[in-house]
């Protein structure tokens, strides 16, 4: 409680020092007859007393406990008022409010693991996942790689909210558009082609799980899957020589959009 004594006459300022209120917030409170100062001065001023700082307390009391003004009111003001009723309410409300924020917590948590990992998954999930083939150190290296990018920043807030079955199903569809890469360059599909467009549109589609791509971001990942020895090995795995034909309806497709493949860059 407020220290009341020899509290009569004491002028808003004053009274804003004692309880830790601002002086608009008791004018605000005066003009709405919330807590208004029962005394005035010889020059009109107004002047709180005990009794009036007392009321204060109980105000600031329950508007730190989140009721709001008009309810303060009813209950300071309402003899049959159900004051631990109200409190209850509140205290109901609080505890929604403290779960929410916890839920928060954890998203933030995940977001927060998700841009620093990239995958919030165990390395026996990721296997499970992507297959045998694949090395749970491929985040990490990424993340060292490409982690001040705007790409990597896109990844992550996909990761912090996909669970297994999510990214099972992302592998699934990555799995089937290789499929259907092979297929289609077995039976000669020629780059350029409508099939080929398609199986291009198809790619960006597919990769999108991942990041937003652009037909130029897609060029320079054609050129990757062709040139380093990791990629080249992953495709050539599939069917030999499907890296070089992936890029070369990459380009193709590029071109039918007015792209240049020898001067695209990551953009």
């Amino acid at each position: 409680m407020p220290d009341t004594t020899d509290a009569d006459g004491l002028t808003v300022g004053q009274v804003s020092t004692r309880l830790g209120v601002t002086v608009r917030a008791l004018h605000h409170w005066d003009e709405i007859g919330l807590a208004r100062p029962s005394l005035r001065t010889a020059a009109g001023y107004r002047l709180y007393t005990a009794g009036d700082l007392e009321r204060l307390h109980r105000i600031v009391v329950y508007r730190e406990l989140g009721l709001g003004l008009d309810r303060i009111q009813a209950v300071l003001d309402d003899p049959a008022a159900d004051v631990p009723g109200a409190l209850r309410a509140q205290r109901a409300q609080v505890a929604e409010r403290i779960e929410r924020l916890q839920q928060l917590g954890a998203g933030l948590d995940r977001m927060i693991d998700a841009h620093e990992r990239g995958l919030l998954l165990t390395a026996e999930q990721q296997a499970e996942v992507f297959g045998a083939r694949w090395n749970p150190d491929w985040p990490a290296q990424a993340r060292r790689r490409y982690g001040d990018t705007a790409q990597w920043l896109q990844y992550a807030e996909r990761s912090a909210s996909r669970s297994p079955e999510e990214w099972q199903a992302v592998a699934d569809a990555m799995a089937g558009l290789e499929r259907a890469l092979g297929d289609a360059m077995d039976a000669g599909v020629a780059p350029g082609s409508p099939e080929a467009n398609r199986l291009v549109e198809r790619h960006r589609e597919v990769f999108a799980s991942y990041f937003p791509l652009t037909r130029q971001m897609q060029v320079c990942l054609g050129r990757k899957f062709e040139a380093d020895p990791g990629f080249a090995a992953h495709y050539d795995g599939i069917r030999p020589g499907l890296a070089t034909w992936f890029r070369r309806i990459i380009d193709a497709g590029a071109r039918a959009h007015g792209i240049d493949p020898d001067t695209a860059t990551w953009q």
